[in-house]
C-alpha cells in the first residue's frame, strides 16, 4: 500500500496529522506500507527569505486577536498529541521551498521521514527558521545524509521549479489544504483526522485489494 502525504512544512496541522498517522500504523502492524511526503505551500507568494512570522499572521487572520485565537486552539489540539507548539519562539515564517527540496532529496537517500519530523520539530518546538540554508544543513548532516552534496544543491535552483509545479498540479487537483493523504492514487484523506478514519480507510483498500486479487483468480481458473 503506497501513501503519498501532500503537506508543507509550516502547516501545524501537518505536523498533528503526522502523529495520527503514525498512531493508526501502530494499531496496523501488519500493514505493509511505503510512504512518500510531497511538496504542497501554504503561502506559494511568500518572499523566498521570508518575513517576520508576526506581521504573517496578522496579514494571514485578519489581526492580531484572530492570531492568537488560531494559534491557542493548535496548541491545545497539539496537547493531545504530545506536541509542545512554542509558537512564541516562531520569529519568521520561511518560504517553504528549500525545506521541500531537501525533503525530495532524503527521499533517494532514504531517510524523508527523519527530515520531515526534524522539520517540524525544528520550527514548531524550537523556532528555527527551516529557510535558512543552515538549518537545513545541519538537519540532512543530522539525519546522515551528505551535507556536502546538500549544500552544493542548495547554493543553485536545483529542482525549484519541480517543487513549485508539483504544488501547482496538486492544486489543479483539488488539494485546498494540507494535510491531505492519497493511497494508491485513489483514495484520499483530507485533514489532520484521528487514527480511526485512517484505519477505516486501510481495511477499505484492503477489502479492494482482496475482491481485486478474487477476481484475477477466477479469471485465470476460467482461461
Amino acid at each position: 500500500m503506497h501513501i503519498d502525504s501532500i503537506s508543507d512544512t509550516v502547516c501545524p496541522w501537518c505536523f498533528i496529522g503526522k502523529r495520527r498517522f503514525e498512531r493508526a500504523l501502530t494499531e496496523r502492524p501488519d500493514l505493509d506500507i511505503t510512504l512518500s511526503w510531497r511538496p504542497y505551500q501554504l503561502n506559494p507568494e511568500m518572499p523566498r527569505e521570508g518575513m517576520d512570522s508576526h506581521d504573517h499572521l496578522q496579514e494571514k487572520y485578519g489581526g492580531d486577536q484572530a492570531a492568537r485565537e488560531m494559534l491557542e486552539n493548535i496548541r491545545l489540539v497539539g496537547e493531545t498529541e504530545d506536541i509542545p507548539f512554542a509558537f512564541d519562539l516562531v520569529e519568521r515564517t520561511p518560504n517553504t521551498v528549500d525545506s521541500h527540496r531537501l525533503i525530495g532529496w532524503a527521499e533517494a537517500a532514504g531517510v524523508q521521514d527523519a527530515v520531515v519530523e526534524k522539520l517540524f520539530q525544528r520550527y514548531f518546538l524550537e523556532g528555527q527558521d527551516i529557510g535558512d540554508p543552515e538549518i537545513l544543513l545541519d538537519i540532512a548532516e543530522e539525519v546522515g545524509m551528505n551535507a556536502d552534496i546538500v549544500a552544493d544543491l542548495l547554493d543553485t535552483d536545483a529542482e525549484r521549479d519541480k517543487i513549485i509545479a508539483e504544488n501547482k498540479s496538486f492544486q489543479e487537483m483539488g488539494v485546498t489544504g494540507v494535510p491531505c493523504f492519497i493511497v494508491d492514487k485513489k483514495y484520499v484523506v483530507m485533514g489532520a483526522q484521528e487514527p480511526e478514519t485512517f484505519l477505516q480507510m486501510f481495511d477499505k483498500v484492503e477489502a479492494k485489494e482482496d475482491e481485486e486479487a478474487a477476481e484475477a483468480h477466477e479469471a485465470d481458473g476460467q482461461a
